[in-house]
C-alpha cells in the first residue's frame, strides 16, 4: 500500500476510511510530497477526528520533522485544544521526557501570554490586517481563528496550556485557572471549558476551598465560574469518592439567602441548587418567588418541586406556582406551567391554569406547555380539547406534541391529529419517540382494518 489512498482520505477528512486503511496495513506515518506526515495535514485542517484516528493507529506525535518541530508542536502552534488533545495521545506524561514536557508547556504559555495575534505577527513579520472569525472547536466551545497571510491559527492556547498541565500532572493554582477561564468573559469559550473540566476533576479539599472562595469575588464572571464548576461536581458525583454533594448544596443555599446582588448570577445559583438535594430548596424558592427579575422568578418553580416529585405540594408552594403561572413574563409562565403539570394534584384549579397556558397568546408558552402536557397525567376533556386546537400551530414541534398527547390519552381524534401533523418523515426526527408512536398507531390501525 503506497499511502496515496491514506493521504486522500486524510485530506477529505474521512475518519472511517482512514481507520479502515490503517487497519488494512497503511503506514500511519505516511509522508506527503512536502515531507510532512499525514498527521500534520490533519492537525493543520483542525480535523481532530482524523488526527485521533491516526494517533490511535500508530502515528507518532513526537516524530522529528525537517524543520525541527514535531506534529505535537505544530498542533500546539495551531491553537486548537481539541486537536492538541487528539495528537497528544495516551499517557503523554510517561511517554515524554520531563525536558520535552517543559518545552511544550513553555510553548503554549508563550502563545497564551503574548497573545495569538502578536505571536502570529512575530512569526510572519507581517504588519498587515489580521482576519478574525469565530470558530467552533469540535464541541469544546468556540475560539477566535486568525489568519495573516498564508498562516492560520486559533487562539485557544489558554485551554491548551490548561490541558497540557493536567495531562502532565502540573497542579496549577486554582486562582490562575480561574483567571484563565474568566479572561474571555464567555462560558462558551474553550479557555473556560478546559479550566472548568480540570477543576471538576481536582477533588481535593484545598482545591474546593480555593475555588469556592471566588464566590465572594467582586466580578460576576468569577462567581458564575464557581457555579459552573459546582454544577459539574453535581453532574459527575455519582462515581466520585469526593463528591462534595452535601457541601455544594449547603453552599448554594447560603449563597441564595445571603443576598447575591447580580440577578443573573442569582438565577444561576437557583438553577444549580435545583439540581441538588437539600431540605431548604423549597424555602429558598418561596423566598425568591416575587423577585423583580424574571430570570430569578423563572428558576423558582423547579425549586418548589424539589427532588421528591411527584408529591403533594405544600400550600405555600402550590399558591406560589399558581401565581407564577400568571406572571407577566412568558418564560416564567412556561416554567410554572411545566411544574404544575409535573405536580398535578387532580384539582380543577390546576387543570384550568394548564388549559389557559395551552391557549396562551405567546407561542413559546403554548409550545413548552404542550411538550409537558403530552406526557402529563391530566386526562381531562378540557386539556384534550386544548391539544386539538394546537394542531393548527405553525411550529411543527407543538403540533407533534399535541398529536402525541392525544394518542397517549387514547383520544378518538388521534387519527385526525396524525393527518394534520404529516408528513411523519422529517430530517432530524428519525429517532424521535413521538413520531415512532404515531407511526406505530397508524400502522396498527391500517393492518387491523386490512385483517378485518
Amino acid at each position: 500500500m503506497d499511502g496515496t489512498e491514506l493521504v486522500a482520505a486524510v485530506r477529505r477528512g474521512d475518519v472511517k476510511v482512514v481507520t479502515a486503511l490503517l487497519e488494512a496495513g497503511a503506514a500511519p506515518n505516511t509522508v506527503m510530497d512536502d515531507g510532512l506526515p499525514v498527521l500534520c495535514l490533519a492537525a493543520a485542517a483542525y480535523d481532530a477526528g482524523v488526527a485521533e484516528a491516526l494517533v490511535e493507529g500508530g502515528a507518532d506525535p513526537d516524530q522529528k520533522l525537517p524543520d525541527g518541530t514535531t506534529p505535537l508542536v505544530r498542533a500546539i502552534d495551531g491553537g486548537s485544544p481539541t486537536v492538541v488533545t487528539a495528537v497528544l495521545g495516551r499517557e503523554p506524561r510517561l511517554r515524554l521526557p520531563e525536558a520535552e514536557r517543559l518545552q511544550l508547556l513553555a510553548l503554549a504559555r508563550r502563545w497564551y501570554e503574548r497573545g495569538a495575534e502578536e505571536e502570529l505577527r512575530g512569526r510572519t513579520g507581517d504588519a498587515g490586517h489580521v482576519c478574525q472569525v469565530r470558530a467552533m472547536d469540535d464541541g469544546r466551545g468556540h475560539v477566535t481563528q486568525l489568519r495573516l497571510g498564508a498562516l492560520t491559527v486559533r487562539a485557544g492556547h489558554g485551554a491548551i496550556l490548561t490541558d497540557l498541565e493536567w495531562a502532565f500532572r502540573v497542579l496549577t493554582s486554582v486562582d490562575e485557572l480561574v483567571a484563565r477561564a474568566v479572561a474571555q468573559r464567555d462560558p462558551d469559550h474553550v479557555d473556560w471549558s478546559s479550566a472548568r473540566w480540570v477543576l471538576s476533576e481536582r477533588r481535593s479539599k484545598e482545591t474546593w476551598s480555593a475555588l469556592t472562595a471566588h464566590r465572594y469575588h467582586p466580578a460576576p464572571e468569577h462567581r458564575r465560574f464557581v457555579l459552573d464548576v459546582l454544577h459539574f461536581y453535581l453532574l459527575t458525583s455519582s462515581s466520585r469518592r469526593n463528591s462534595y454533594d452535601k457541601e455544594s448544596a449547603e453552599l448554594l443555599v447560603d449563597w441564595a439567602t445571603d443576598g447575591e446582588v447580580d440577578p443573573g448570577v442569582l438565577a444561576e445559583v437557583l438553577f444549580v441548587l435545583s439540581e441538588s438535594e437539600h431540605r431548604e430548596t423549597e424555602a429558598v424558592g418561596l423566598r425568591h418567588a416575587a423577585h423583580p427579575d424574571p430570570r430569578v422568578r423563572g428558576r423558582v418553580p423547579d425549586l418548589l418541586l424539589g427532588w421528591a416529585t411527584p408529591r403533594p405540594l405544600l400550600d405555600a408552594a402550590r399558591a406560589a406556582l399558581l401565581v407564577l403561572a400568571g406572571d407577566q413574563d412568558w418564560g416564567v409562565r412556561a416554567m410554572a406551567g411545566r411544574a404544575l403539570i409535573a405536580a398535578h394534584d387532580g384539582s380543577s384549579e390546576f387543570t384550568d391554569v394548564i388549559v389557559g397556558l395551552l391557549r396562551d397568546p405567546v407561542a413559546g408558552v403554548r409550545a413548552r406547555t404542550a411538550e409537558a402536557v403530552a406526557d402529563g397525567v391530566d386526562r381531562s376533556a378540557a386539556v384534550a380539547d386544548a391539544l386539538v386546537a394546537l394542531l393548527d400551530e405553525e411550529d411543527f414541534g407543538t403540533r407533534l406534541n399535541a398529536a402525541y398527547g392525544l394518542l397517549r390519552r387514547d383520544d378518538p381524534r388521534t387519527g385526525e391529529a396524525i393527518e394534520r401533523v404529516r408528513p411523519l418523515s422529517r430530517p432530524g426526527f428519525e429517532h424521535d419517540h413521538r413520531l415512532s408512536a404515531l407511526w406505530n398507531w397508524k400502522w396498527n390501525r391500517e393492518h387491523r382494518s386490512a385483517a378485518g
